[in-house]
């Protein structure tokens, strides 16, 4: 899903792009969902939102902020990943995954939970390419 804006002050392009996982978290509201926010032609945020509860951050980051390691698939690669842990409501994904996320079959994210790990499965070949590069500037990258 995508939803659009525009600041009647500065005359601002925003833009939202929504990606639903293709599956449930156990004790969800709703399925996980990948969030891509952008301003003024450029990606400001990229949020994994599980809709679930989450487990505390279980490491800190360059900064000392609270972060969780995730691992990501991305089509047949496998990375770990810090994510800076938002409130317990979310994870902030860095730019480099997110590229990658856009050119691929298959994205999968095993957060910790709870319950133990958990794996959200996307399928991001549903995204409008052209859409995300014009509103966000961004382009697939190969893992």
């Amino acid at each position: 899903m995508e939803y659009d804006s525009q600041d009647e002050m500065t005359l601002v392009k925003s833009a939202r792009f929504e990606l639903d996982a293709d599956n449930s978290l156990p004790g969800s509201q709703s399925t996980p969902k990948v969030i891509l926010f952008c301003t003024g032609g450029k990606l400001k945020l990229a949020d994994f939102r599980p809709n679930a509860v989450i487990a505390p951050p279980n490491r800190p980051g360059f900064w000392g902020q609270p972060q969780m390691e995730v691992t990501v698939r991305v089509d047949n690669s496998h990375s770990n990943h810090g994510w800076n842990w938002v409130n317990g409501h979310f994870l902030s994904m860095d730019k480099g995954t997110t590229r990658e996320m856009l050119g691929a079959q298959v994205f999968k994210v095993e957060i910790q939970t709870p319950q133990g790990p958990q794996i959200a499965t996307f399928s991001p070949a549903d995204l409008d390419l052209a859409r995300v590069k014009k509103a966000c500037d961004l382009t697939p990258q190969k893992p």
